[in-house]
């Protein structure tokens, strides 16, 4: 994962973004790293939100962007802390429709989890809708066992 430029920078220069990068599982070892100290969902609910962990995941809980990414065809009142990004659009390329998050599959259990979608010309509804399609493919695999 590599982190060069600001927002603001990359709206100035289509090509700034690409300075910046990073893969799905750089993204979920950062998600994975930042929860070790939380061993439950619980936790996370009844700690002060002033700083740190708590603030981050509290905020990814309450994320509504990107309802129709990874929360989009789960059951409906699964936990899904998760943090949306999308480029802008060029010549019919969205550079980027990404969303990263931690599943709560019951038990004490979560699943990390970070689709990319890259360059792509499809339209937003199809983009998102193959994000909600592997989450509900990778809920599907893991939240049988448990």
């Amino acid at each position: 994962m590599k982190v060069v430029n600001t927002e603001k920078e990359i709206g100035k220069d289509w090509e700034t973004q690409y300075q910046n990068w990073g893969t799905p599982v750089a993204a979920t070892d950062v998600l994975r790293y930042l929860y070790a100290n939380y061993s439950s969902l619980e936790t996370l609910k009844n700690d002060s939100l002033d700083t740190g962990f708590p603030l981050i995941f509290h905020s990814m809980l309450g994320s509504t962007p990107g309802g129709k990414r990874l929360k989009g065809l789960l059951p409906v009142g699964t936990y899904v802390a998760h943090k949306t990004g999308t480029s802008g659009t060029q010549n019919g390329i969205t550079a980027a429709t990404n969303d990263i998050g931690i599943f709560y599959l019951g038990n004490q259990k979560t699943l990390a989890i970070a689709v990319f979608v890259s360059d792509s010309p499809a339209d937003e509804k199809t983009r998102e809708a193959v994000i909600a399609k592997i989450a509900k493919a990778v809920w599907d695999r893991w939240a049988k066992k448990n």
